[in-house]
């Protein structure tokens, strides 16, 4: 049974590893939506995610004979790096398996807390199988990610915080995998403000809450392709989906694009490095998804931050794209010399800066005094991009925007 005394107790048992992280006030979150919003930063938790808590607890309430055999775990990195660090803090042996694709990042963070790493599958079920392969075959404890009432206990403390930085709120928004997270965090906060209401987010590619809450029985999703690994989970756990069924008042989705637009908005307007699964409570709130806010006192919590620079890298590229940052567009020249310079003079009066630029003569569709440019600007939004793109037409080039 999962309730306040057992989630309390927990917050003992991980006081001193997990940390109380900060609640971040969001101005302009709060402009943009009219509530008043808050972020609970749990991106800069320890290990990079809210995992260390459920596995820092399950992990001390191991008895002597348990933590002689060692511990296994499955995951796409963040309960993975958890279940490394507090394995290692009391000397217990700790394999994780994770999936093949799983971000660079989390293999090597797990693998620099001394766990020994597995590689196996596709996707988190893949190497959810493999570990209890290995649990039956090595007689290893098995730490689920989220379906063990520990793990939902040490979660749960995520809650305790919450409610103590941002009293009574009116609505608290948590991304959701398995269930581990919002299923504790969800009893913690219905027990000490019965009246907030918890809201759940998905990926909109793998979201099998939403579907086994409408059916009213646990479904499987039939796909985890989304840039949010860390949700990316195709069955609600036997535990938490009775315990959602019960606190959680709604389950949204998000799609990849509002994941990528919400986590270059938190890099840019709030200074904080949140992956995809992390930012999809910010996808909602942004998105409309999460519904009508104005007026409302909302908290919504970033679970973690461990995203791989090169994946962000490229989100960031397309959040830009998206938002007008970058343009790109293609336009003819006529070949003889000073022609580009010309072009060029036209860009610095419009006060754009060119990011790159290429130029080629071959090409079918090119007459022979022609030359082809493919050329990306900065550009401040996308009426500036429409405003630069109007000049060059008028000034005689035809250009028309691109895909970048």
């Amino acid at each position: 049974m999962i309730d306040l005394q057992r989630i309390r107790a927990a917050a003992r048992e991980i006081d001193g590893v997990a940390l109380v992280t900060p609640m971040l006030h969001s101005r302009y979150l709060s402009d943009l939506t009219g509530a008043d919003v808050w972020l609970k930063a749990e991106n800069l938790q320890r290990t990079g995610s809210f995992k260390i808590r459920g596995a820092s607890n399950r992990v001390k309430l191991l008895t002597a004979a348990e933590r002689a055999r060692g511990v296994i775990a499955a995951s796409a990195g963040n309960h993975a790096q958890g279940v490394a660090l507090a394995a290692h803090a009391l000397g217990v042996p700790a394999t994780i398996c994770m999936p093949i694709d799983a971000s660079l990042t989390k293999v090597e963070a797990t693998r620099g807390y001394g766990a020994r790493i597995e590689l196996a599958g596709q996707t988190f079920d893949d190497a959810l199988a493999r570990a209890k392969e290995l649990c039956a075959e090595e007689g290893s404890v098995f730490i689920s990610p989220f379906d063990d009432e520990d793990v939902i206990a040490g979660q749960g403390t995520v809650g305790l915080e919450l409610i103590d930085q941002v009293p009574d709120p009116d609505l608290v928004i948590v991304p959701c995998g398995g269930g581990g997270l919002i299923s504790g965090l969800a009893v913690a906060v219905q027990a000490l403000s019965p009246r907030t209401e918890v809201v759940g987010v998905q990926s909109h590619a793998c979201s099998p809450f939403v579907e086994s809450l409408a059916d009213g029985g646990i479904r499987s999703a039939t796909s985890a392709a989304t840039i949010a690994d860390g949700i990316a989970v195709k069955r609600p756990g036997v535990i938490t989906f009775p315990l959602v069924q019960q606190h959680v008042q709604r389950m949204l989705t998000v799609d990849d694009e509002q994941l990528a637009a919400a986590i270059t908005l938190l890099v840019e307007r709030q200074k904080l490095v949140v992956e995809g699964a992390g930012a999809a409570g910010v996808a909602a709130l942004v998105s409309g998804a999460a519904g009508e806010v104005r007026g409302k006192r909302v908290v919504v919590v970033l679970s973690g931050g461990n995203i791989d620079l090169l994946l962000l890298q490229g989100i960031m590229r397309h959040g830009l794209t998206s938002a007008g940052r970058y343009m790109r567009f293609t336009t003819r020249l006529i070949d003889r010399p000073g022609a580009l310079r010309e072009f060029l003079d036209i860009l610095t009066a419009e006060r754009v800066n060119i990011v790159d630029m290429f130029h080629h003569r071959d090409g079918t569709d090119l007459r022979v005094t022609d030359t082809a440019v493919d050329i990306t600007v900065e550009t401040k939004d996308r009426s500036h991009g429409d405003r630069v793109l109007e000049q060059v037409r008028a000034s005689g080039y035809p250009a028309e925007r691109t895909s970048i």
